[in-house]
């Protein structure tokens, strides 16, 4: 399968005497510093109409054009090997361009080692075959496994291109709501470093020399023994709201991986106490997305509902906490 990039990119201001294979490097996230350089090098690239060298710099409105043919499976190779599965889609919005969805829990966003089916990325090119065409299949961010609610997929190259733009420079508006275990009086932001577990693969860890991670909550409502919290992400980093929340020693609910022993209220009703013992993911939700049309530079706003076993949960701690 060959991968076609043709293309003519203006050199944005913030760009501005910085290298081209580092610019590029920037506009175009999911090809390497290395392959870009060697298209710089072989004259599939050039500035101003003009073949460059990889530290040539860049100014602003500089014209670099693109122009590539390469065999994109050896870049992807969990991604290039799915096949199309009928698997039903709650769409959002949808364009030419874009297309937003909300996630139902159960669902693995990407392919991996093991795990090449039933996956969303499956179902997308069973929707739409042309996203084989696209990095990772046009989506532009993930939700964990069990996390619910709204991610945006590019559909064509130059959407994909102007949202990871927009990604990388926290233009895009993630919104959470999520039940913790405790009780938060306030608002604040988590800022830490962040990276792999040392001891457990599986997990992300707060880390003293890790990437940057930062995650703002304020309340939205209070119960004596839980508190629902509304979230906005800085970043992106894998785990982020689940690490960060139980570094601060409020694990969100139902949580498999960080969220410890379920601490259940004093005089639970059996009905509580069995929700909360089966509530077997996390209770955390992409409640609005928010993003420019990358076309038309439109504000989009997207809000989905709380899904139901949620919804239910917090059903019966109100009226738990009203008795």
């Amino acid at each position: 399968m060959i991968e076609h990039i043709h293309k003519t990119i203006t050199v944005p201001r913030e760009y501005h005497n910085q290298r081209i294979d580092s610019v590029l490097a920037h506009l175009l996230p999911d090809y390497s510093r290395s392959q870009i350089s060697n298209w710089i090098k072989s004259g599939t690239i050039t500035l101003n109409q003009k073949s460059c060298k990889p530290k040539d710099k860049t100014l602003d409105g500089d014209l670099i054009e693109i122009n590539v043919d390469f065999p994109c499976i050896e870049r992807d190779k969990d991604f290039h090997q799915c096949l199309p599965e009928e698997i039903p889609l709650t769409i959002a919005y949808e364009d030419e361009d874009v297309l937003v969805l909300n996630k139902p829990a159960n669902m693995v966003v990407h392919p991996g080692a093991g795990n090449k089916e039933h996956t969303l990325v499956n179902a997308l090119l069973h929707h739409e075959p042309s996203l084989q065409h696209l990095p990772r299949a046009g989506i532009i961010h993930r939700l964990d496994k069990d996390t619910t609610g709204l991610l945006v997929v590019a559909k064509t190259l130059t959407a994909h291109t102007s949202l990871i733009r927009q990604m990388q420079a926290r233009e895009i508006q993630r919104h959470y709501i999520t039940l913790v275990q405790g009780h938060i009086i306030s608002g604040g932001t988590i800022d830490t470093g962040f990276g792999r577990h040392p001891r457990n693969r599986l997990k992300m860890a707060v880390q003293e020399q890790g990437r940057q991670a930062i995650t703002h909550y304020s309340v939205k409502k209070q119960f004596q023994d839980f508190t629902l919290l509304d979230i906005n992400l800085m970043t992106g980093r894998t785990h982020q709201i689940r690490v960060h929340l139980a570094y601060i020693n409020h694990p969100v609910v139902g949580d498999p991986l960080y969220g410890g022993r379920m601490r259940f209220p004093a005089h639970a009703t059996e009905q509580l106490r069995a929700l909360l013992q089966n509530f077997k993911r996390q209770a955390l939700h992409a409640r609005t997305l928010g993003f420019h049309h990358p076309r038309t530079g439109d504000e989009l706003r997207f809000i989905a509902p709380i899904p139901d076993d949620f919804q239910l949960l917090l059903n019966t701690l109100d009226e738990h906490y009203e008795e």
